[in-house]
């Protein structure tokens, strides 16, 4: 009898230490992302403008004139900032398909170009992952952690870690799709009537990425031909893609509310990130 109620205190103890490690680890991290958030708003700049002018589509490659007409209308308020909510399934594996659930939370701004996605998943039950994605003033920023407290990745700095943040910066942009516009960088070159290119620098980063559209104008893949990801410990450069769907209309503009991230492996395309948005609040322009 005495050695069933030790078990029962031990198991007891035990619980509670998991809570306690729980708690801790869920202010930890929330601190964490309140101190990221502090720098993705001190790296904001002023607007260029407040409003969308059609006439700014004259030269641009055909379908990128299709697809701003079919997303925006002449005058709208150009986006500032974003709030966005995600729900989905991540592929935890690199060989596999083990898809976790998760829940995520993403701030965007749009000047200087800049992002945070902060995520929750349960890799084993009991045991949630925290995860920061995110670009920041220019620098790329990975950061895994068991319970918000032991690591599994810390990654961030310039290079191939910030390239890599960036391109999901504009992969994203149909979100936010005043972003893409000529007035606020992007540089647009012709490839044929379904696709283009979408030139892009911020700091000493310059990027090049290949937009395709359906017949309806709007963005159905981004693709780059180089994006670095994390093999084991080492990052190697991977073709990647992002695939988008199911648009809808959100404050006079259409976005897509589905989407799919793949690394394009020589075996074929391996998807490890499909999400749905479940609310998107904008901040525009005054």
């Amino acid at each position: 009898m005495l050695w069933i109620i030790g078990l029962i205190v031990a198991i007891g103890v035990l619980a509670v230490a998991a809570l306690g490690f729980t708690a801790y680890g869920n202010a930890r991290w929330a601190e964490a992302t309140r101190v990221l958030l502090g720098r993705l708003e001190a790296a904001r700049l002023p607007p260029t403008a407040s409003h969308y002018d059609a006439s700014e589509l004259e030269g641009l490659p055909a379908p990128v004139q299709s697809y701003f007409r079919a997303v925006l209308k002449d005058g709208q308020r150009l986006i500032a900032a974003a709030t966005v909510q995600h729900t989905g399934t991540f592929n935890v594996s690199q060989t596999g398909e083990q898809w976790k659930p998760f829940e995520s939370q993403q701030w965007v701004v749009t000047r200087r170009p800049g992002f945070l996605w902060a995520a929750r998943m349960e890799i084993v039950p009991g045991f949630a992952v925290r995860v920061h994605d995110a670009y920041i003033g220019g620098e790329g920023i990975l950061r895994v952690a068991v319970l918000g407290l032991f690591a599994m990745a810390d990654l961030h700095g310039p290079g191939d870690i910030a390239q890599g943040e960036l391109m999901r910066f504009f992969a994203e942009a149909a979100w936010y799709p005043t972003a893409l516009l000529p007035s606020q960088g992007v540089r647009w070159e012709a490839v044929d009537e379904y696709s283009a290119k979408a030139i892009v620098v911020d700091g000493t980063l310059s990027l090049t990425m290949l937009f395709s559209f359906n017949d309806a104008g709007l963005i159905e893949s981004v693709h780059v031909e180089a994006r670095a990801a994390t093999v084991g410990k080492t990052i190697v450069m991977i073709p990647w893609e992002a695939r988008l769907s199911n648009y809808q209309e959100r404050n006079g503009m259409r976005v897509p509310l589905s989407g799919e991230a793949s690394w394009l492996r020589p075996q074929g395309p391996r998807p490890y990130w499909r999400g749905t948005i479940a609310s998107l609040a904008y901040e525009f322009s005054a």
